[in-house]
């Protein structure tokens, strides 16, 4: 058996671009974008897709180099995931509620060759190219329109060579795209979503992507051609992998511009929504708002990025969602643990049922491993549930690394063969992840390690309370204490105090856990995808001064 080797026949490289193919040739007369009062098929979609990636290989566009779009959930938005990397370009989606300078500053670490820039972004991108330093190349701009018919040439600055449907009219439909020469050919760069306020390039290939793609859809139990509303940004870890997914089983991508209640709402009515994505503030945001309303039909909501608590996951599921959680990095591409439910847990009380699903869970199919360990000793922790240790991972679609960052690559990726995620966790005895923390926002107060997770899911219990973050305040005399900023509820009768939400949480919390101090704030600082900028809280925390010693 020794002799026979991999050959041509089964040595293909993998690639989630092969799902277009597919799916133009199985779904062709099937929707596969709702934009609007727009709607495309499959096959419109596979040429369209085409089209652009001639326009730009001709444009001059070659393998690897670095192509950026800065746009929201439109239609064109989800063909430029398949067009990038169909021009043997590396696609790089930048969040569009960066500002400029972040921008100018991932452009240029990028290299970026060519930016696709949605109209409502135009301002912000040129600001960004502005601060390119003197000599420093620029690169050409191509503008994304909303209107049916692209604005006149003469209308756009200089900075923009041509508009987005102009490159897709004069490209070849019949145009042979390129393919990865291996698996290993890198497709996507994702920077960071900056909750740490350090971006970094993460890199994946098309094996990554296509093993990722693959796993979350079986995982998630997604069945042939559903609608799938885009309440998850696409630029945030390329839509967890679900753009290439949606291709591969045939669905329709119902996309909006903007994540408004009442249009999220009226979108699931109009097409008979049966799956969604989004960070826990969404689902907060679907259920606490005067709009919410209880669904006509269940429809599955998947949700990760930060860990949700167990309040605003039994208020989604009375709300009618079937709620699947998980958790995943973009250093992973999707989501590669997930809490996969028991049929014995669906006879348990009602709370029950959500603080089990709040748990992180086990690793998907088709992922290698996953485990917490004492970082001192290397060691897996006991899983009692309460011992805490850090997040680590080993599998396919792991980043290749950070992008011009030998160090930071090297730190995450270790000689042991994990790759080291930063997060805090347990594991339970029955063998489920629970995040507990990022490292950095664990509070030391008295020499008690305090998950700030932990004391901010009672908060949430709070009836009046809309979010919740709590991070470490300086302290003279305990070196740091928990300080918990939190946002109302609108529409309240009575607004609580800051001591009265101390109050709350010393009814429910070890003495050590309760805030020490309380900000109540009209909204918290979050990233596009929903997760709260603890470093920006951090830093007003800082701002405030020692907290001086007292009795609580």
């Amino acid at each position: 058996m020794d002799k026979l080797k991999p050959s041509s026949p089964n040595s293909s490289p993998l690639t989630p671009l092969d799902f277009l193919e597919r799916a133009a040739t199985v779904y062709g007369d099937c929707p596969s974008v709702v934009y609007n009062n727009k709607t495309y098929t499959w096959s419109q979609t596979h040429r369209r897709c085409l089209q652009l990636a001639s326009s730009m290989s001709a444009a001059g566009i070659k393998r690897q180099d670095v192509v950026s779009v800065v746009a929201p959930n439109t239609a064109v938005m989800y063909e430029l995931q398949f067009a990038v990397p169909m021009s043997g370009a590396v696609l790089n989606n930048v969040n569009t509620r960066l500002d400029a300078r972040t921008i100018s500053v991932l452009l240029r670490h990028g290299e970026s060759k060519l930016v696709f820039v949605d109209c409502l972004s135009r301002d912000v991108v040129l600001e960004a190219m502005s601060l390119f330093p003197p000599n420093t190349p620029r690169p050409p701009l191509v503008l994304i329109t909303d209107d049916d018919e692209p604005p006149e040439f003469s209308s756009l600055t200089v900075d923009f060579i041509c508009t987005y449907e102009s490159m897709v009219e004069k490209g070849d439909p019949n145009f042979v795209w390129i393919r990865p020469i291996s698996d290993w050919d890198p497709m996507v760069l994702n920077y960071t979503s900056g909750t740490t306020s350090a971006p970094k390039g993460v890199i994946h290939c098309h094996r990554g992507i296509f093993i990722i793609t693959i796993g979350s859809l079986i995982d998630w139990g997604v069945p042939k051609q559903p609608v799938y509303l885009w309440t998850l940004p696409i630029f945030h870890a390329n839509g967890w992998s679900f753009p290439w997914g949606m291709a591969m089983v045939g669905g329709t991508n119902v996309c909006l511009r903007r994540v408004e209640v009442s249009t999220i709402y009226g979108l699931i009515k109009r097409h008979a929504v049966t799956h969604m994505c989004g960070a826990p503030v969404v689902l907060n945001m679907l259920t606490s708002s005067a709009n919410s309303k209880p669904l006509d039909n269940p429809i599955h909501i998947l949700t990760a990025g930060a860990p949700p608590p167990a309040t605003v996951l039994f208020r989604t599921e009375s709300q009618g969602f079937i709620v699947s959680h998980g958790y995943g990095l973009t250093e992973t591409a999707g989501l590669v643990v997930s809490c996969a439910w028991k049929r014995k847990w669906n006879h348990f009380p009602a709370n029950e049922r959500a603080r089990l699903k709040s748990r992180q869970g086990v690793k998907i199919a088709g992922f290698t491993e996953m485990d917490v360990i004492d970082p001192r000793s290397g060691e897996s922790v006991k899983r009692d549930g309460s011992t805490l240790g850090e997040v680590v991972l080993r599998g396919g679609c792991v980043t290749l690394g950070y992008f011009k960052d030998p160090e930071g690559t090297s730190k995450a990726m270790k000689s042991d063969g994990w790759f080291y995620t930063g997060d805090v966790g347990v594991m339970h005895p029955d063998g489920y992840l629970e995040i507990k923390d990022r490292s950095k926002d664990v509070i030391i107060s008295g020499g008690e390690n305090i998950s700030s997770v932990e004391v901010e899911s009672i908060l949430y219990t709070n009836p009046a309370v809309n979010e919740a973050a709590v991070v470490a305040r300086p302290d003279d005399h305990w070196g740091e204490t928990p300080c918990a900023f939190v946002s109302l509820k609108s529409g309240l009768t009575k607004r609580p105090t800051e001591k009265e939400i101390i109050d709350f949480c010393r009814e429910k919390l070890p003495r050590y856990m309760v805030p020490r101090t309380v900000v109540i704030k009209e909204e918290l600082p979050k990233t596009s995808t929903g997760k709260i900028q603890k470093f920006v809280l951090r830093d007003i925390a800082k701002q405030m001064g020692p907290r001086r010693a007292s009795r609580i």
